[in-house]
């Protein structure tokens, strides 16, 4: 595998095959004009050589080749909301934009799927299959702003997943271009298929290290006929934990179990009125939807299954201004947050349900010990936590702090038997933790799949892994 020269200055020649295979109005040179497609939502910035805003298949292909040829970096973005600095061309290169290629190909409901290119809005997609009487599952918190190429490059799923899963569990097929720049297919129009290996899976969650998606075939669900919600609040952490479990449990699986931890409600009480009892110590919103004939039972055993020790109120809404009431809590935290530190880290780990207590209980005292403001919340029916440490970036002994904090965290995450990541991916802010998770063989393999994909490590060089040791001056590969 070639090296990937950090900002490779581009030739002449190279300057005038990308003038030509971007197509008028599609490049940008200047680095005034660069410089907002240098940035993710990790708030970590780098200015690339050059923006070209994808428009059709060919012409990424034709990219591709060129890339790999001069060994220049390629990386794709969608709008920048990820967290995990995997967009950020922290090497030089080409920022590849999808944010032009955002058509809705086909809708066919009597199949039940959707045929999309990559920068269509998740938030747009939902709007035109709403009057089909369908929805795609997906439900990032950023979807009115977010791509379907950006939830499928990081497997990004949202509340939903708990009971509809994550993109990879609806995603028929795709189109993609691998990094030889040649094109290819992946996956099936129906629900059943085995031939061949799972690409499709294979390059979700990839962060466009292996291939560039240029469309998408999705799996559609009906729209349920009814919805219910409950907020339980509890006495602590270790009550609300023993509800998830119980919930999960049991029979009917809720379309939306968060919660938040007692850091996340004091937080929330400094800023805004919310009506919550006395001694909260956790906070759970569940909401459960399906058949109208079967809407009620389904709650009645939702609601029986988080009737646990330590449960201080369990309201029902039973209007869509009560629904809003009962998750006001929850949709101020994020925003309230941005008024308490200067910056947060976000994480987003998944432990096993039946360790959540234990796990904020840590986070506790890591935050007792290093003196790093600590605020959890997250989807509380699949263990994925959304951890932030509330950091001022310019106290240098805040910073370190926080990084040791950080680094003992993910130790404690997998100690439990979880994993670094849930939805957010790994990009560059996980990348160096990625080790302690998977082992040396596993690494090895897949080390050997992004060489086969992407033999000249162009396609988001540096990105979601680190270097296998046995090529580690090869930086290309991680």
């Amino acid at each position: 595998m070639n090296r990937i020269a950090s900002g490779v200055a581009f030739s002449a020649n190279f300057r005038s095959s990308l003038t030509r295979i971007a197509g008028d109005g599609c490049l940008l040179t200047d680095p005034a004009d660069c410089w907002p497609y240098g940035y993710d939502n990790s708030r970590r910035h780098a200015l690339p050589q050059a923006v070209v805003f994808a428009t059709d298949e060919a012409r990424i292909a034709a990219l591709v080749r060129l890339c790999a040829e001069a060994g220049v970096a390629l990386i794709a973005r969608g709008r920048g909301t990820g967290t995990t600095g995997a967009t950020v061309p922290d090497r030089g290169g080409i920022v590849l934009s999808f944010e032009r290629m955002d058509r809705i190909l086909r809708l066919v409901p009597a199949d039940r799927l959707a045929v999309v290119q990559p920068g269509v809005l998740n938030a747009t997609l939902q709007q035109a299959l709403e009057p089909l009487g369908f929805f795609w599952p997906p439900d990032p918190t950023s979807a009115a702003t977010c791509t379907i190429g950006g939830n499928l490059a990081y497997n990004s799923a949202g509340p939903r997943a708990v009971k509809y899963g994550t993109p990879r569990d609806n995603t028929l097929g795709l189109r993609a271009v691998d990094g030889c720049g040649e094109s290819f297919r992946t996956g099936v129009l129906t629900t059943k298929g085995v031939v061949g290996y799972d690409l499709t899976r294979l390059v979700i969650g990839s962060e466009g290290t292996l291939a560039l998606i240029t469309e998408a075939t999705l799996k559609l669900t009906p729209l349920p006929e009814a919805r219910r919600t409950l907020r339980a609040t509890y006495a602590d952490i270790h009550a609300a934990a023993a509800a998830v479990s119980a919930i999960m449990a049991q029979p009917v699986t809720p379309c939306a179990l968060e919660f938040m931890d007692a850091a996340a409600i004091a937080t929330v009480r400094h800023f805004t009125e919310i009506d919550l009892p006395e001694g909260a110590g956790a906070l759970l919103m569940i909401e459960v939807d399906g058949p109208r004939a079967c809407i009620d039972a389904a709650l009645n055993a939702v609601t029986a299954a988080a009737q646990v020790a330590g449960l201080l109120e369990l309201r029902r809404a039973d209007s869509a201004a009560e629904v809003a009431a009962l998750w006001k809590a929850r949709k101020s935290l994020s925003p309230t947050l941005r008024h308490i530190a200067p910056k947060k880290i976000n994480e987003d780990v998944v432990v096993p349900v039946s360790r959540m207590g234990e796990f904020i209980e840590g986070l506790e005292r890591l935050s007792h010990e290093t003196g790093i403001r600590i605020v959890n919340f997250g989807h509380a029916g699949n263990g994925n936590i959304h951890v932030n440490l509330l950091i001022d970036p310019d106290d240098a002994g805040e910073v370190e702090r926080a990084r040791d904090c950080l680094d003992a965290m993910f130790s404690l995450v997998l100690r439990l038997g979880g994993t670094l990541s849930g939805e957010h991916g790994v990009g560059l802010e996980k990348r160096d933790f990625v080790g302690r998770e998977i082992d040396p063989v596993a690494l090895r393999l897949m080390s050997e799949i992004k060489r086969g994909f992407d033999p000249a490590g162009i396609l988001n060089p540096g990105k979601g892994l680190p270097p296998v040791a046995s090529n580690a001056q090869d930086e290309s590969m991680g």
